[in-house]
């Protein structure tokens, strides 16, 4: 049997992570292909956490990550350290997911090297350089670059078809995401007692641990902000219409897992801590996070990936954003863009909490982001082509 290709799996971030794990495992199965899972450690914190989620460890870790980086240096960083892996390791092909620094930057570096590219998650656009930043320029750039686009949906499908990449690359896989949520979802949901070991590493309250974990009658909504589009007046507001939407609602509690980036946590902690019903806690790790999915009642996120998930967990999600890469839920109806302004956060908020009918129509919606088997549909793809 001739050798196997070497197909490098890079990550640089917790979500890369996630979505990236089920294609490493699948590939993992592969009789010609051989993954190597390689990190750029873009976001050091959270990325061991992530890893071992999936009872993984990257094959190799470049380390990157410096004490208040700035997107130039990272860059250039990533850019030059990919490079010289690949250099020295000659893979068959590279696979990126998304649209973060290490994307960009890893594509480049493979492209360089004429080593074929593969984007997971491709073809996502709002076509607003400014919103999301800088990921919509990310992952724009990506794209001419790359031999094989992975696509959630046949809207992504058609925003490539638009920009004249050629329709023999692009395939429509559905969403990875989905793949890992439901295996995390399966494992967590098979352990008892998880709840006092959640709030232990969390350092979730006890009152609210008492109140609203434990009450499984009792609602709360799970709350993740922080995209830079929002750092400054963004934040201010959406941290004044939670505090409202407390006041207006006396029965119900808010559980934040805030964002290591001091532009988030200032205002969080300063505007929403002190909250009988708030808890304000440590970034949650992947299968945490999924637990709190399936307990919340909603989701209020300007996070792509709580767009993608917590509708197959039955759970509505209202974006704090502008504008969508993801128009597929809202044309769905499983998720709503409500931006940031006060008003219509608590608006938004106000018909799923007031309104059963509504909010049953919303959990039953199908999730267009797939059906668990995108991971498979890109192992049988890279079989065939590489």
């Amino acid at each position: 049997m001739s050798e196997k290709k070497k197909v490098i799996v890079v990550a640089g971030t917790r979500p890369e992570v996630i979505k990236m794990s089920s294609v490493y495992m699948e590939l993992k199965k592969s009789r010609t292909l051989e993954p190597i899972f390689l990190s750029t450690g873009q976001h050091r914190e959270m990325l061991a956490q992530a890893f071992g989620a999936f009872d993984l460890k990257p094959d190799h870790d470049l380390e990157l990550m410096q004490p208040g980086q700035d997107l130039t240096g990272l860059t250039a960083r990533v850019l030059q350290a990919v490079g010289s892996y690949l250099e020295e390791t000659r893979p068959d092909a590279v696979l990126v997911q998304g649209d973060t620094t290490s994307v960009l930057a890893s594509a480049m570096a493979a492209f360089y090297q004429n080593i074929p590219v593969g984007h997971v998650e491709a073809g996502l656009r709002t076509y607003d350089m400014q919103s999301p930043w800088p990921e919509e320029m990310n992952r724009r750039l990506v794209s001419p670059l790359c031999r094989w686009h992975f696509l959630p949906t046949e809207v992504s499908k058609g925003n490539l078809l638009q920009e004249m990449i050629p329709e023999a690359s692009c395939h429509v896989t559905g969403n990875t995401v989905i793949d890992s949520l439901l295996w995390m979802s399966h494992k967590v949901n098979a352990e008892e007692n998880r709840t006092a070991a959640v709030a232990k590493r969390l350092k979730i309250p006890d009152p609210f641990r008492k109140n609203f974990l434990e009450q499984e009658d009792k609602r709360w909504i799970l709350v993740t902000a922080h995209r830079r589009e929002s750092h400054g007046g963004g934040f201010d507001d959406i941290c004044r219409a939670l505090r409202q939407l407390l006041e207006d609602h006396p029965g119900v509690g808010l559980l934040y897992p805030v964002h290591l980036n001091p532009a988030v946590r200032k205002p969080v902690m300063e505007q929403l801590g002190n909250h009988e019903r708030i808890a304000l806690v440590e970034p949650a790790g992947y299968e945490d996070f999924v637990w709190l999915m399936n307990r919340c009642y909603f989701a209020l996120s300007d996070s792509g990936g709580v767009q993608e998930e917590a509708p197959s967990l039955g759970k509505p999600v209202l974006v704090m954003r502008e504008t969508t890469e993801r128009p597929e839920g809202v044309e769905a109806g499983t998720c709503e863009l409500i931006g940031t302004d006060p008003e219509r956060i608590r608006s938004a908020a106000r018909v799923l909490l007031e309104d059963p009918c509504e909010y049953e129509r919303r959990s039953q919606l199908k999730n267009p982001y797939g059906d668990g088997e995108a991971a498979k549909r890109i192992r049988e793809i890279l079989e065939k082509t590489l």
